[in-house]
């Protein structure tokens, strides 16, 4: 089985995201694509963080959470809430200058049950012991 990873067709490692995925210019959320999920796998879950944020504002700021149970054909994303106070994705918006943001997934051996709106933390909680692969 191949390693479990994230990318995407917008943009690749190391370069910029799509202007119009920006929170000011279009706010469209990237395509994402994850490959090599191991086995045991029942729910996929989402992070997209902003570590550069900690010296604009003091914070590592959320982008995006989103989880779904790893059933396609009948799955929904349960989307958490952003640092922009808004439920759903929330693209770049650097306050100061250039900024690096973390897209990472998760594998999960349980099917999580958080309510939209859910915060970084909450889902950290409950991905606890429950993590069978990681990708960033």
């Amino acid at each position: 089985m191949s390693k479990f990873s994230i990318s995407s067709d917008d943009f690749k490692e190391g370069e910029e995201i799509p202007k119009n995925c920006g929170y000011k210019h279009g706010n469209r959320e990237p395509d994402i694509d994850i490959g090599g999920t191991p086995a045991g796998t029942e729910t996929i879950a989402y992070v997209m963080d902003d570590p550069d944020a900690m010296a604009a504002v003091g914070k590592i700021w959320v982008h995006w959470l989103m989880y779904e149970h790893y059933i396609p054909e009948v799955s929904r994303p349960v989307l958490g809430k952003t640092d922009f106070g808004e439920i759903g994705y929330g693209g770049p918006a650097p306050p100061d200058k250039r900024h690096t943001y973390i897209f990472k997934a998760y594998a999960l051996d349980t099917l999580l049950d958080l309510k939209e709106g859910y915060s970084k933390q909450e889902l950290e909680d409950a991905m606890k012991g429950h993590i069978i692969a990681e990708a960033k």
